[in-house]
């Protein structure tokens, strides 16, 4: 897709501006913590392994740029996760940590494919042990949470890896993906990208192509479907009830890069895959119930169940229509990606206290009934990038090789 040199720029500028923003997020005792509405850390909450992650990813990436101080803060994270979030006694992460240790001892997939994906970013940006937290990263979800009999990553041990929960989800085998692409990228280790063409084909090719492309997200131990799950806490932040409509953007995009990476290899069905998921969730999460925007979650007869806006739905949705017009060249999507960026400019956007509102009302407005305040850059911070870039190698590694376009 061709970008016009001005657009270039504003991305270019919007990304300075969330790393403005991110900058307050450095906790002093280690890691990041969360921003409020107004980019006020709340040192007294627990500071979460996510978000330190995704912190940490965003910095590193940032250091490849030539932000002059993003490496330091890169450093700050991958400090934190070989140190107070490191469980030296069982291996692997605690998802939560404050003063007096861990406030979380369950280990879980999602938070640790954010730490293989952070540790991926680090040792592409050359920051000191960053390939020892990628390494470690990686052993531990593959060693435990990779099940080599569904082809797909489980979800929960108990902390010394002796119980392992029943409950399947799929949001954690997404980020998986996301991870083991970029470690494939920084390691040279085509292994890896077999494995997330595992977790594509299952999620994607099966269960998403099997149900209208309505993407079922919980499951239980034999893989069974829950479409019931959290019906009575449907605005769950991660395990919400229903399908949730910005999962189809990011399956579709890593569908993308994945077909990308493997070149003529890459199996026939995943350009149209990636376009009917992308179809399905314009179609069922776009301005639905009158008012611009995407619903957070659907029915499993695509009628809106959560109709708050989430930002990351925005900001994924222009990933993938940025996407499917490389992969396609059509002029479709790029006229989805201006509107879409319209769209976010003037409802998400926040001049006023820096970032993106993390959550709109049906009408458009500042709402917290999932999201209070504004966590991380993660999400947003990947849209100024990803339209800039080709479809693989993945973003730090493309950063890395000069790819970014200025």
């Amino acid at each position: 897709m061709r970008l016009e040199p001005e657009h270039v720029r504003w991305l270019g500028a919007e990304g300075d501006r969330l790393l403005d923003f991110a900058r307050a997020a450095r906790h002093p005792e280690g890691g990041f913590a969360w921003l409020d509405e107004a980019g006020r850390p709340e040192l007294a909450r627990p500071v979460e392994l996510w978000i330190t992650c995704r912190m940490t990813h965003v910095f590193a990436v940032a250091h490849l740029m030539g932000v002059a101080d993003a490496g330091p803060l890169a450093d700050h994270g991958v400090a934190a996760l070989l140190g107070r979030f490191r469980d030296s006694v069982h291996g692997g992460w605690y998802a939560a940590v404050d003063p007096d240790g861990p406030t979380v001892r369950s280990k879980t997939a999602y938070e640790h494919a954010f730490v293989v994906l952070a540790g991926a970013s680090a040792t592409a940006a050359g920051r000191p042990g960053g390939r020892e937290l990628l390494d470690e990263a990686l052993a531990v979800l593959l060693d435990h949470f990779w099940d080599e009999s569904s082809g797909m990553v489980v979800e929960e041990w108990d902390e010394a890896f002796t119980t392992l929960d029943g409950y399947r989800g799929v949001n954690a085998n997404m980020h998986a993906v996301e991870a083991l692409l970029a470690a494939a990228d920084v390691l040279d280790d085509p292994g890896l990208r077999d494995r997330a063409e595992r977790i594509v084909t299952r999620v994607v090719h099966g269960l998403a192509a099997g149900n209208e492309w309505r993407i079922p997200e919980h499951f239980d131990d034999t893989w069974t479907a829950l479409p019931a799950y959290n019906r009575d806490e449907p605005a769950h932040p991660f395990r919400p009830y229903g399908a949730t409509i910005g999962h189809w953007f990011e399956w579709s995009r890593l569908t993308l890069a994945l077909r990308a990476a493997e070149g003529d290899a890459a199996p026939a069905w995943m350009l149209g895959d990636a376009r009917s998921l992308f179809e399905a969730a314009v179609r069922e999460g776009w301005a639905v119930d009158g008012a611009d925007g995407f619903v957070y979650t659907v029915d499993w007869d695509g009628t809106p169940v959560v109709r708050q806006r989430m930002h990351w739905v925005a900001a994924e949705a222009i990933a993938a229509a940025a996407a499917l017009a490389d992969a396609t060249g059509e002029a479709a999507y790029a006229e989805l990606y201006e509107r879409w960026w319209h769209h976010v400019r003037d409802c998400f956007v926040d001049e006023e206290h820096g970032s993106w509102h993390h959550e709109l009302s049906p009408a458009n407005e500042p709402s917290s009934l999932t999201w209070a305040g504004k966590p991380d850059v993660y999400h947003a911070f990947q849209a100024t990038l990803l339209p800039r870039l080709p479809l693989a190698p993945t973003l730090a590694r493309a950063v890395a090789d000069g790819r970014l376009e200025r």
